[in-house]
């Protein structure tokens, strides 16, 4: 396996960056590749200690650089190092300008200002606090969407990451000896089951199981008397929140092989269809079809 070093260069938190390098470098098995981190570089002695981390360990270069000066110096150091360098925005920028004939402002950060979404995302979150494993249940009509599902589904990480894109998230537990929650059938907004196959459920949950060992009361009780993590009785679970989410026209997705990004995804897309249907067909999403 192929040692390589990747050096990430950004004037702001390189979470562009970030999320490009782990997009490319999963398409190569072979490749064990070493993450240098260069973040908030606005000062020329910040870009001084990243050109010396470079130098002691060479490796191409993915910048997002927006200042001028200081990406011109970085392109020039790594040319006398022999380093490449990718500045992924410029392809970008450069379409933008042609297009708006409008010149690029080159400030660093643009996109983190205290503005309207930004205060959104923060709602969001405090909401997803607040509405989380079917808390405050009165409130769920607030909500700009409602995940349910059994638990160990994923529901609350997909909630926050939701959250972060300014979506307000509940999500509520299906658990066949506890009756359901009226709220959930008299909501205007879209409610969204997730599933999981039953075999990865039961992994799931017997990490948390060993978790919770020390002092919690499932530590007291024995794998093959515990059916949390019993296969069979995990398998019917799962066909009885089906079910149910079926009979209340709740489209499901897999979460099975989806990342928290991708489940996300697929929510915002049922989500953007539902809010499309006029206003009075919001009432059950019947003619949207499961994401599986």
């Amino acid at each position: 396996m192929r040692r390589l070093s990747l050096h990430l260069v950004s004037d702001a938190t390189g979470e562009t960056l970030n999320s490009i390098a782990r997009a490319t470098v999963a398409q190569f098995e072979h490749a064990h590749v070493v993450y240098h981190r260069w973040t908030l570089i606005r000062t020329r002695l910040h870009l001084h200690r990243v050109l010396e981390g470079i130098k002691a360990d060479p490796g191409p270069v993915l910048s997002s650089m927006i200042d001028r000066k200081f990406k011109a110096e970085l392109d020039a150091a790594c040319a006398a190092l022999g380093v490449q360098v990718v500045n992924v925005l410029d392809p970008v920028l450069s379409v933008l300008q042609d297009t708006l004939h409008e010149p690029a402002q080159g400030r660093p950060g643009g996109q983190y200002v205290l503005d309207e979404e930004y205060y959104r995302r923060i709602d969001a979150m405090h909401f997803v606090l607040a509405h989380d494993d079917g808390q405050a249940a009165a409130e769920l009509h607030q909500a700009d969407v409602v995940l349910v599902g059994v638990s160990r589904a994923s529901k609350t990480p997909t909630c926050f990451y939701l959250a972060n894109r300014g979506i307000k998230a509940a999500n509520v537990p299906l658990v066949p000896e506890l009756p359901l929650l009226q709220e959930l059938t008299q909501l205007r907004s879209p409610v969204i089951g997730l599933t999981i196959d039953a075999q990865t459920l039961v992994e799931i949950r017997r990490t948390r199981v060993r978790i919770m060992a020390p002092g919690g009361t499932m530590g007291r009780v024995s794998e093959a008397e515990n059916p949390y993590v019993d296969l069979q009785t995990v398998r019917d679970e799962l066909s009885w929140a089906r079910r149910l989410c079926s009979r209340n026209g709740w489209p499901m997705i897999d979460v099975s092989h989806r990342s928290i990004e991708e489940t996300a995804a697929a929510v915002i897309e049922i989500k953007d269809q539902w809010s499309a249907r006029p206003r009075r067909d919001r009432v059950k999403p019947e003619g949207i079809e499961s994401t599986s």
